[in-house]
């Protein structure tokens, strides 16, 4: 049977919101451990929806590949969702692959990330794509995130975006054995097409 109608990234309706109507990251850190993946834009709770086994996939070879180059080289740390990110006191996200390198800004605590990591990778579905390109990209950008890539399976294409004066410029979309030219990952030589089951 298909599916002709999908859950898309959105405000949540399923929970009150704290006194004042806006969320802090000590309201976000109260919500219940109800297997829901819930982010905080800006005072608004978002929630997205669960992802699919491509996006899993994708997710899960990015990780790998940045993993070889960056904590196994040394450079740094990875990590994958969930896992929450600080970016400011009404501002928690989950991107879908996180970098922070040893020279950074952000700081690994133990319950969060807080800061700006060095890169930031999400991997678009149908119900996210728009969130993804639209508000995460601003916010991304106003945090001071230096590279942000969106990779997409259905198209098994990434688009770098590289951040120039505060707002990110995009640079190329990258597929096949075409390589990311990345500015933040040292050592980064790995054909995009490896990035997709």
């Amino acid at each position: 049977m298909t599916v002709d109608i999908l859950p898309v990234a959105g405000p949540v309706a399923h929970l009150p919101p704290p006194p004042g109507g806006r969320w802090t990251v000590a309201d976000y850190e109260r919500l219940p451990d109800d297997g829901q993946r819930y982010e905080l834009i800006d005072g608004e709770l978002r929630m997205a929806p669960a992802p699919n086994p491509d996006h899993q996939t994708t997710s899960g070879l990015i990780f790998y590949h940045l993993m070889q180059c960056v904590q196994l080289a040394g450079h740094g740390r990875v990590f994958t969702a969930p896992l929450d990110v600080e970016l400011s006191p009404t501002t928690v996200v989950q991107p879908d692959v996180v970098v922070i390198l040893n020279s950074g800004a952000a700081t690994i605590t133990t319950q969060r990330i807080v800061g700006p990591p060095d890169l930031v990778v999400e991997v678009v579905s149908p119900g996210t794509a728009s969130y993804d390109r639209r508000e995460k990209r601003d916010l991304y950008a106003a945090a001071g995130i230096g590279e942000y890539w969106i990779a997409d399976p259905g198209h098994r294409a990434v688009e770098l975006l590289i951040l120039v004066g505060g707002a990110y410029r995009a640079d190329h979309v990258y597929r096949g054995q075409a390589v990311i030219p990345s500015q933040v990952i040292p050592g980064w030589n790995v054909a995009t097409d490896l990035l997709f089951g």
